[in-house]
């Protein structure tokens, strides 16, 4: 009776196993994607907007073998023996070069896009910030972000510049009245003059002077909770699925 029962329960995780690798090769999710589906993934991503990015990632493959190649050959050397560390090196050269250019690709992609914002912000580094997309909306879809981190609140907005600016100075009154002397930036999307471009948001967020300690910032998003409970969550369209992220995890590991 207990052998059978044994059984049955290796069964029945035999199955969920079965199950879950099913769901994690159909799944949309990066999340669920192994390190070379996530590399593919984003070359795929990346070469339909940028096609120059395959002879790039060949020219320095190619770059790093060849030398090794030619030297031995001239030489009369063990070339072969190091023909695998050149192989190596040739292919983390161009995962190099791919995630150079991936960021490129997919600013080029979702540029003017609602929610493309989303682009930069999962770049931030998790353990230093946070952010919120969708805090405030227009109906014509204007948005505003929020990031918390060492440089205090930052408030971003997409969107026509003539609706976004009026909303966004509204959320900064808000925050100002929770944050206790924290600072709040506002800062609109675009490429006119006093908007930073969907490629340089990154680096103007990191780029703003330490306001906060760690823990600081905990402190913060608890109050920033208190704020967001008391309305309704922004209708935000489901924004694009940025991969650069996926790509660095699949060259460190997970």
């Amino acid at each position: 009776m207990a052998s059978e029962k044994a059984k049955e329960l290796a069964a029945k995780q035999k199955a969920a196993i079965k199950a879950e690798k099913l769901r994690r090769k159909n799944s949309d999710d990066p999340r669920d994607w192994g390190r070379w589906r996530q590399f593919v993934e984003a070359y795929k991503r990346t070469a339909e907007v940028d096609p120059a990015v395959t002879w790039w990632m060949l020219g320095v493959g190619l770059g790093v073998v060849a030398p090794v190649a030619v030297l031995g050959i001239v030489t009369r050397l063990a070339w072969w023996a190091w023909l695998p560390l050149a192989l190596v090196s040739g292919v983390l050269g161009a995962m190099l070069v791919l995630t150079r250019r991936v960021k490129g690709a997919m600013v080029k992609r979702y540029e003017g896009q609602p929610g493309s914002a989303e682009v930069a912000l999962q770049l931030l580094n998790n353990k230093k910030y946070t952010y919120d997309m969708g805090i405030a909306a227009t109906r014509q879809l204007d948005l505003v972000h929020r990031v918390v981190g060492p440089g205090g609140i930052v408030l971003i907005g997409e969107g026509s510049p003539g609706r976004v600016k009026p909303l966004i100075q509204g959320e900064a009154r808000k925050h100002e009245q929770v944050s206790y002397g924290t600072p709040v930036s506002q800062v609109v999307l675009g490429k006119g003059d006093g908007q930073v471009k969907l490629g340089d948001l990154e680096k103007y967020i990191k780029g703003l002077p330490k306001a906060l300690q760690p823990h600081q910032v905990s402190e913060v998003r608890q109050r920033l909770r208190a704020l967001d409970a008391v309305r309704p969550k922004a209708p935000l369209p489901k924004g694009p699925m940025p991969t650069p992220k996926g790509v660095n995890r699949a060259m460190r590991g997970r």
